[in-house]
């Protein structure tokens, strides 16, 4: 009777917003239902129409409309991002995020830069104006012309310079000879070291790799090669004969948009190399004014066996004379400038892989847990309501299992815990920076398609994180009782770093030696040197300052005086078993995500994708803290309470397992020719592996410390 108006109508409200709620829910369904209904229709289209091309015979590489139509349809996959709702995008959106296509006007000159001088059957490139070549002309500027170059750029010895090639937007040309180069008899014998080892060259147009395609075969490459080899059963002759690329056929391809864009944009960059002997003329005559029969500006230079450009000396020792020429033409093509890196991603593993090989790492993980639950759940909780069932009674039972070595399980490591320390801390130091990289790709601070400002980024985050290895450094250190805390701070700031330099710089010596472009400067080497000493040894002393100045790590467990005997152990909690078993599993983890990186690195492959790395990264943790708990419970079964070193060796050692897998990948998938190659191949790959040891292994050793003290605080001991 006293109810207001307003508290009768309050009901009615209710049930008016809870139906328009039911009528929102029920046509957002009814419309996704409808929006998959389409989309199913369009894929179903989309696949007929790629299969009715398929059959014509189209190939998947060419700049027409068709092929792009098949190119967009093999890479569906790569470009569909999101986690829930999967958006579709360009792959000049996903690869280069933020980056805005360039207008040119007619005839505007356009720069072609050239890149290193690389072979995938050895690991020393060289720069390009280390070949025989000519120097650019003065409208494309200097070839000496210097870029900034990140520190990254610089380890890794990009250059980019400008080619003697001229380009102009729109403006044909025929066949234009460059210049004449003379080449003696032992610059000869490199060319064709060059050749055998397959060499090739690398230009880029408007920040696009100029690119080899081949309708009849379907396929596409970047870069084109210095030269090639023939047979004696081809030539005729007792040895293979090495020929030169002396000329550049260079198709170019833009797009004109009158209603969407102003000017032309360039969607293709191609190149078709010729090996011709071109009419020499005078030395010291006018190129550009001379008459070359063999380079007719409206002749088409095409590759012919009776005229190819042998690598070399004259019959009595010559030298070899060398024309160089090339020719532009401009095509105008359908292709938007959004889908013109479609063509390099072609053959590349689409996102399925790297789906199949989280699932891959998530089952291990699931194993792992099973395992984990079964002890901490089952086992671990039973053993410790016995152990203070038993502590309640008069007449307690002689103590057995784990509690058994209450008194010793913290008892510091008897071998060199400055060590253990040192190593933990930097492992630490590791983790924190590859994190912070992966955090900062995903949110697009850094691009992963720029190697350069990647291994930059990489190295800047592992100097800042030097207070991290200084502070656990310190605190592990501490807990040990150890007082020469300058002694450790030291070792943390100076081991690893140290270590890796002093290798670099010997390998730097050899590559320097032979004339590697990947040699780096004296310049560089001080740039380095001065990003440990002023920034990262500095900020390892502040984190060991920190954690010195911490309280000690406080244990449940008193340590008793005198260490109790460690009795015989099974096969599986003695060395090397633990550690080759403990290792296993975590590399296990990372093995299919882990060929793409390798391919990336060592096979110049593109590598982009940063969340899914991300989430291996994950995995491989809680792998490392999984494996590293099990083992440790097993063997403070055992009544072995010394448990630091073998705690970190049993995850460490997937860093082994690392450098065993490098020696299949050298032989499975490289063809690496000549001993410095191999050389340089297995020094980084060791500097990886070392680095990925100490990573695991930091997380198994802080995650068995942390699990002993959960497990003896909930214990009653006297």
């Amino acid at each position: 009777r006293n109810m207001t108006m307003e508290d009768q109508q309050r009901p009615q409200r209710l049930r008016s917003l809870l139906r328009l709620c039911l009528v929102l829910i029920v046509v957002s369904t009814v419309s996704a239902i409808g929006g998959r209904k389409e989309r199913k229709q369009a894929e179903a289209e989309a696949r007929q129409k790629y299969v009715e091309l398929k059959q014509e015979g189209i190939d998947s590489v060419s700049n027409t409309a068709e092929s792009a139509a098949m190119r967009a349809y093999e890479m569906r996959k790569k470009k569909k991002k999101g986690f829930l709702v999967k958006k579709e995008k360009s792959l000049s959106s996903v690869l280069f995020p933020g980056v805005s296509p360039v207008e040119y006007e007619d005839s505007e000159p356009v720069p072609i830069f050239a890149e290193l001088v690389e072979s995938r059957k050895t690991q020393v490139p060289y720069k390009f104006y280390d070949l025989p070549i000519c120097e650019p002309m003065e409208e494309n500027g200097s070839a000496k012309a210097k870029f900034k170059r990140s520190l990254g750029a610089k380890l890794q010895g990009q250059a980019s310079v400008v080619s003697p090639y001229s380009v102009s937007v729109k403006s044909s040309k025929g066949c234009t000879p460059l210049c004449q180069i003379t080449i003696g008899s032992k610059k000869l014998r490199w060319m064709r070291k060059l050749v055998e080892r397959q060499y090739q060259v690398h230009l880029t147009l408007d920040s696009l790799p100029v690119l080899m395609r081949s309708k009849e075969l379907n396929y596409a490459v970047r870069g084109f090669p210095v030269g090639f080899t023939a047979p004696p059963n081809y030539t005729g002759l007792k040895e293979d004969e090495y020929y030169l690329y002396n000329h550049l056929r260079f198709t170019i391809t833009y797009r004109e948009q009158a209603d969407e864009f102003e000017g032309v944009r360039i969607t293709g960059f191609d190149v078709h190399p010729v090996s011709i002997q071109h009419d020499l003329v005078d030395s010291n005559a006018d190129l550009s004014r001379s008459s070359i029969a063999s380079c007719g500006s409206d002749s088409i230079v095409r590759n012919d066996p009776e005229s190819y450009l042998p690598l070399r000396t004259g019959p009595t020792g010559e030298p070899l004379t060398i024309l160089y020429s090339y020719s532009v033409e401009w095509q105008e093509s359908h292709v938007p400038w959004s889908d013109r890196w479609d063509v390099y991603l072609m053959g590349n593993p689409d996102d399925d892989v790297h789906v199949l090989s989280i699932i891959n790492a998530i089952m291990i993980v699931l194993f792992l847990t099973g395992s984990t639950a079964t002890i901490m759940v089952r086992t671990l909780r039973n053993d410790i309501a016995l152990y203070n069932e038993l502590d309640d009674l008069e007449d307690s039972q002689e103590e057995t299992g784990w509690k058994l070595v209450h008194g010793d399980v913290f008892r510091p490591p008897s071998t060199s815990p400055l060590l253990l320390s040192v190593a933990t801390g930097t492992g630490a130091q590791i983790g924190t920076s590859l994190i912070l990289t992966l955090i900062c790709a995903i949110l697009k601070i850094i691009n992963p398609m720029n190697k350069g400002a990647t291994l930059t980024a990489i190295i800047f985050l592992y100097v800042l994180s030097g207070s991290v290895a200084g502070y656990i450094s310190s605190r592990l250190y501490k807990f040990c009782d150890a007082k020469a805390w300058k002694r450790n701070t030291i070792a943390t700031a100076i081991a690893l770093p140290g270590a890796l330099m002093t290798v670099f710089l010997v390998l730097n010596i050899f590559l320097a030696f032979v004339g590697a472009a990947t040699s780096v400067s004296i310049f560089t080497i001080i740039s380095v040197f001065l990003l440990w000493t002023c920034i990262s040894t500095p900020l390892v002393f502040v984190g060991s300052y920190f954690g010195f100045r911490a309280e000690r790590i406080q244990v449940p467990t008193k340590t008793n005086q005198i260490a109790r005997f460690v009795p015989e152990q099974q096969w599986h909690s003695r060395y090397p078993w633990c550690a080759i078993i403990g290792g296993f599993l975590p590399f296990a983890s990372v093995t299919v995500e882990l060929f793409f990186i390798m391919s990336a690195l060592w096979l110049h492959q593109y590598y982009y994708m940063m969340g899914f790395l991300l989430v291996v990264f994950v995995i491989l943790g809680v792998t490392c803290v999984q494996i590293s708990v099990v083992m440790t419970y097993v063997q403070l079964c055992g009544e072995n309470h010394r448990w630091w070193w073998k705690s970190f060796f049993s995850c460490a050692s997937a860093g082994f397992y690392l450098f065993l897998y490098s020696l299949w990948f050298l032989t499975a998938k490289l063809e690496l020719v000549g001993f410095l190659p191999i050389v340089v191949y297995f020094t980084y790959m060791l500097m990886i592996s070392v680095a990925f040891g100490l990573f695991c292994g930091s997380i198994g050793l802080l995650s068995s410390f942390w699990f002993t003290r959960v497990i003896y605080g909930a214990v009653k001991v006297d």
